[in-house]
């Protein structure tokens, strides 16, 4: 039952012997009153506090919750609340990170051109730098050298884990990310564009494309990485263990009992259907689009969850089987792109001799359509990014203006009080990084005959500058990004038709550059807890990101001289650059034939653009219920991530998401509040303990059985459930006859 008296019934507390504790407490209150990670224990205890006050009650609240540890108890139970006085700037540190940098990016790059491929993460290189710290330990001397003057030690004492957060700083900063989003660009444009601007052109594509999102990130710190309540998802373990359960994967059993029946496959198929009765054993599944379901609050699961359900199952069952959008003769989901025959949009259909795009063409052949959920993905979308910037504004708008106003006077918590013994990064450092990153970019759409104007990159720029801090903070408390990719790719459609090069280029900055800020901003968090220097890791990051570009522009360039028929279709050891390819795609869907002929007026999905005004109004209404009544379930209620958690739909499924959220509710809900104890100890080290066995068998199984054409046995359980419509992709209601259409007459 909730208290008789409201937070907002608590007269403030004046002046006073004993009293400037209670005035502390308030405060904490006042900011964290609609802080879904707050558990509501901890808030009823400080408004017991406030309303008797009781000073001597109120300093041990305090003490417990502000003064002496992190008022989370996910912080509370994977971070110390003490420094450890370990040196993290050391020449063992640098070579190791820098070794590990230059390995990954390169294989990653080369790997990335080939389907299947495979990628080495961050939990891989955690592995891995632990034991090379020690070995290095046990080949060099503890002992002061000379040289010149310059005196340094290669071994000063044991590999430690300050070091070893450098090292996993440095390479994910690297490729935390995946390979360098510009090399797709760069590949796009000159595979099927015929474009080369030689190096210079792409490593300094390639460095803008990483550093620009460091100077925002650094300058975004204060309201990113200094909050306690910035809590930003990482998960750190006191010791990990390794065990890894393989056995069936998309488990839809429902299908395999009628592998022909169209309905069955639609609402029972994992991979193209609604994925109902979710179930699987393959962690693959359940974390390959989403991340692990251990690590991200239960609140956020929910509201995902609520997005999933509401959206890709009840109003996509309205919308499908109600044959809107010729919605028939496609299936549920997929990320391809159809023609008005239910095929495979032929993008070389609506292009000329020059690779480019042909209207006469394009209006002979097809408009483009796309199957339910896919097109409801971009309405979401569509909400998602007006959504965060209400929400954001309304639930945290207070502490953004408080945080402007204060800079670096506001209250500290334990964490932020322990970082004051290292100097920290000047501002006009970051800034400097971002003015220099911002003069390259200028000269890299200029100084080469990309299409893209000054004027539409200052526009381009603009959108990670205005949506860094809200998506940051709603990622930073839920642990869960809003994409902008969407957003880029729809602004940049309708400012340059028929400019593929130049909408790659702006999706590239506007969207990678805000991305990459948030990957930086997580980082920094990482070295915030682990109070590790910040200059350290201002020099870290930043010499990784140069570094790592360099590295992947030399390996994309040497395989594309080394490599016979790279990227080609036939390429006989599967380096058909598959990323390349579909950024190819998007380029021409999204620069060629454009979003006004998608969602404008008389457009087949005009209907989506509602989904703007849905994102404005539902935080408000959210936020009035919020207030109306804190410590109910609306405190917990997110619209962005309603409306966004579910941004990985496609390639992902409903299924992924429904496998997701079950796995997350046992976890974050059931175990949390059955079995705390445990939860808190084992919660985290189980979630790296799962990814690390998963990328680890991933990285045995492509080398050990694909790199070697091995034959897996034949069975059911790898061979007869893939027969089904769903799998096949082929659970559609209606089919065209030979030399038969669908769909309007005209379009736009």
């Amino acid at each position: 039952m909730e208290s008789s008296s409201s937070p907002d019934s608590i007269k403030p507390v004046s002046e006073g012997s004993g009293d400037k504790i209670l005035k502390t407490l308030q405060e904490f209150e006042k900011q964290h009153k609609l802080d879904p990670n707050i558990p509501l224990q901890e808030l009823d205890t400080i408004e017991a506090s406030l309303e008797t006050g009781d000073a001597k009650k109120g300093s041990e609240v305090e003490a417990e919750l502000v003064e002496n540890n992190s008022p989370y108890p996910e912080v509370r139970a994977a971070v110390r609340n003490y420094d450890v006085d370990l040196p993290a700037n050391t020449i063992r540190a640098w070579a190791i990170g820098l070794l590990l940098c230059t390995a990954g990016s390169a294989i990653n790059m080369l790997f990335s051109l080939r389907n299947p491929s495979v990628m080495i993460n961050t939990y891989v290189i955690q592995l891995i730098a632990y034991p090379v710290g020690l070995g290095w330990d046990l080949i060099f001397p503890d002992k002061e050298f000379n040289i010149l003057g310059i005196k340094f030690n290669l071994k000063p004492g044991k590999f430690n884990f300050k070091e070893h957060v450098v090292i996993v700083v440095m390479t994910n900063a690297a490729y935390g990310g995946g390979v360098l989003y510009a090399t797709d660009v760069l590949l796009a444009q000159q595979i099927f564009y015929k474009q080369h601007f030689g190096w210079a052109f792409q490593l300094l594509f390639g460095i803008t494309t990483l550093c620009t999102g460091y100077g925002m990130a650094g300058l975004a710190r204060r309201f990113l990485v200094w909050p306690a309540a910035m809590t930003n998802g990482w998960s750190i373990g006191r010791y990990r263990f390794f065990l890894y359960v393989m056995g069936l994967s998309y488990f839809t059993f429902v299908t395999w009992v009628a592998p022909n029946n169209v309905v069955v496959n639609k609402v029972f198929g994992g991979l193209h259907g609604y994925g109902i009765l979710p179930t699987t054993l393959d962690w693959a599944v359940i974390t390959s689009y989403t991340g692990s379901p251990l690590v991200p609050p239960f609140h956020a699961i929910a509201n995902i969850l609520a997005g999933v359900v509401v959206f890709f199952l009840i109003v996509s069952c309205g919308i499908h089987f109600s044959g809107l959008w010729y919605a028939a003769y496609f299936p549920v989901q997929s990320s391809k792109s159809f023609d008005n025959t239910g095929s495979t949009y032929n993008v070389s259909r609506i292009l000329n001799d020059q690779m480019q795009f042909d209207e006469g063409k394009y209006f002979t052949y097809s408009p483009l359509f796309l199957s339910t959920q896919f097109a409801l993905c971009y309405g979401l979308a569509f909400a998602a990014v007006s959504a965060v910037f209400v929400h954001v504004l309304l639930y945290h708008g207070a502490d953004i203006k408080r945080q402007f106003r204060q800079a670096r006077n506001q209250e500290d918590d334990i964490h932020m009080r322990l970082m004051k013994k290292y100097r920290e990064t000047p501002d006009w450092w970051y800034l400097a990084v971002f003015v220099v990153m911002l003069a390259i970019s200028f000269g890299v759409v200029c100084g080469w005959p990309t299409g893209f104007p000054a004027w539409a990159y200052v526009i381009c720029i603009i959108i990670p500058l205005i949506w860094t801090i809200p998506v940051g903070i709603v990622q930073a408390i839920t642990n869960v990004q809003i994409g902008l990719n969407v957003l880029t790719e729809f602004i940049i459609g309708y400012m340059l038709p028929g400019r593929p090069l130049a909408m790659m280029m702006f999706k590239n900055y506007g969207y990678i550059s805000m991305s990459q800020a948030l990957t930086f901003s997580q980082d920094l968090k990482l070295g915030h807890y682990m109070k590790v220097p910040p200059r350290l890791m201002f020099w870290s990051q930043l010499t990784a990101s140069v570094w790592s570009a360099i590295v992947q522009i030399a390996v994309m360039n040497w395989a594309l001289g080394t490599i016979p028929g790279v990227c080609s279709e036939d390429q006989p050891n599967g380096y058909i650059c598959p990323g390349a390819t579909v950024f190819y795609t998007a380029s021409v869907i999204w620069g060629a034939i454009g979003p006004r002929r998608m969602f404008g007026n008389g457009a087949l999905y005009a209907p989506l653009q509602w989904f703007w005004l849905v994102g404005v109004t539902a935080p408000v209404a959210t936020w009035f219920l919020a207030r109306r009544f804190p410590k109910s379930v609306f405190r917990y209620v997110s619209a962005p991530l309603i409306f966004g958690g579910s941004g990985m739909i496609p390639p992902a499924t409903v299924y992924n998401y429904l496998c997701w959220g079950a796995v997350g509710w046992v976890f974050n809900w059931f175990i949390r509040r059955r079995y705390r104890g445990w939860w808190l100890q084992y919660n985290y080290i189980t979630s790296a303990a799962l990814d690390s066995g998963l990328i680890v068998s991933t990285i045995v199984i492509f080398f050990a059985l694909y790199l070697s054409s091995a034959t897996p046995p034949q069975w059911f359980g790898n061979v007869g459930v893939f027969g089904t419509l769903d799998q096949k992709g082929e659970a559609v209601k209606s089919f065209v006859e030979e030399d038969q259409t669908f769909g309007p007459a005209t379009w736009p």
